[in-house]
């Protein structure tokens, strides 16, 4: 799932962030507003920068400072100004997204505050959150975007390690059975929510039982995809100096192991979504005739380009999951471009 853009607009912001070797009293601790141009449909809002968690693999601390935030208010005009481009989609940014409301060091607001007022902005379509800490997505929240006129009902979650032994080491605010409750809430309020997971393979100290406690943990939640990271050494990090390294080999093949997890779980959404209908947001890009969109539960459309699709919200069906993991979708109105009859298919995959 790729949430970060190049280009932004707001003081001080251009290319990702580079990891500069520094103090953390060096780091500039005053947050600055930015969000994404450029994209017809989707924006990128930065509401939160910085973190204050000592996860022992991570260098955002030295390099983006503690957690800090945006004010309520300006974030609620920020998101006006970007319905009035037109944008019909929001993406919340943030380095510690959950952690939102951190002001001159001190706690001002909750992330739950800022969901219900950015859920009255008028203009926006949806708001689509882009990662948050399992510890910091609490009940409320997911019951509210259950009910929301704006939040779809999509989470990117991250998990690192399904091993109770590598999230101490890892230094993680919470343990497996944490995530299962988050997740399992989710499905009872939303069985039909997009859940996304992030993993690390190979960290020190991580043997083969401890991976496949992680794999057979992922293999039996109720997810949808994963985003998985091999561990690297990063300088000035705790876990750089911990005993119990992983060979090169053995974190590739993890990944791979993985990646075919991924691969699964993702075909497996696809098909519980067989037979629905859905609300595809068409996006302006092409590529070999084709153009993309995306449903509220984040399954990706692709369908011939037509450029009076772009920024358009088309209501379709998703009708067969074909043996390559394509879908094939049937249109439910009559007000596309070229007026195809009710139920024709659609030349057209999903492949998120």
């Amino acid at each position: 799932m790729r949430f970060a853009r190049n280009i932004f607009k707001g003081e001080g912001i251009g290319m990702l962030p580079v990891v500069h070797q520094q103090n953390i009293e060096q780091v500039n601790h005053n947050f600055i507003a930015a969000y994404s141009i450029g994209d017809r449909t989707r924006t990128f809002l930065k509401v939160q920068d910085g973190c204050d968690y000592p996860c022992t693999y991570c260098t955002i601390p030295l390099a983006r400072g503690g957690s800090r935030s945006d004010t309520i208010e300006n974030v609620v005009a920020r998101a006006q100004q970007i319905a009035a481009s037109g944008v019909k989609e929001i993406v919340l940014t943030g380095v510690n997204l959950g952690d939102f409301g951190i002001r001159d060091g001190q706690r001002q607001d909750r992330f739950f505050d800022l969901v219900t007022a950015l859920d009255e902005v008028e203009g926006i379509e949806r708001i689509r959150i882009s990662s948050i800490e399992p510890n910091l997505l609490s009940n409320d929240i997911i019951e509210f975007v259950a009910k929301s006129k704006r939040f779809v009902p999509h989470f990117h979650i991250p998990l690192q390690s399904g091993s109770n032994k590598i999230l101490g080491l890892m230094k993680r605010r919470y343990q497996r059975e944490l995530y299962t409750e988050r997740v399992a809430k989710i499905k009872e309020v939303m069985p039909n929510c997009c859940i996304g997971v992030d993993v690390i393979v190979g960290f020190p100290g991580e043997t083969q039982a401890d991976f496949l406690d992680t794999y057979e943990f992922l293999n039996g939640l109720d997810i949808s995809y994963l985003h998985v990271f091999t561990y690297s050494e990063r300088e000035q990090t705790e876990a750089a100096s911990m005993k119990g390294k992983v060979v090169g080999s053995t974190r590739f093949e993890r990944n791979k192991m993985l990646h075919i997890l991924s691969d699964k779980k993702r075909r497996a959404f696809y098909q519980s979504q067989i037979g629905t209908n859905a609300q595809v947001l068409f996006e302006d890009d092409q590529k070999n005739g084709y153009m993309h969109g995306f449903t509220k539960n984040y399954v990706k459309v692709k369908a011939k380009y037509d450029p009076l699709m772009v920024n358009e919200l088309k209501e379709v069906k998703l009708v067969e999951l074909s043996a390559d993991g394509e879908v094939e979708v049937a249109e439910l109105e009559t007000s596309y471009a070229h007026e195809l009859k009710l139920g024709e298919p659609l030349v057209g995959s999903l492949n998120a």
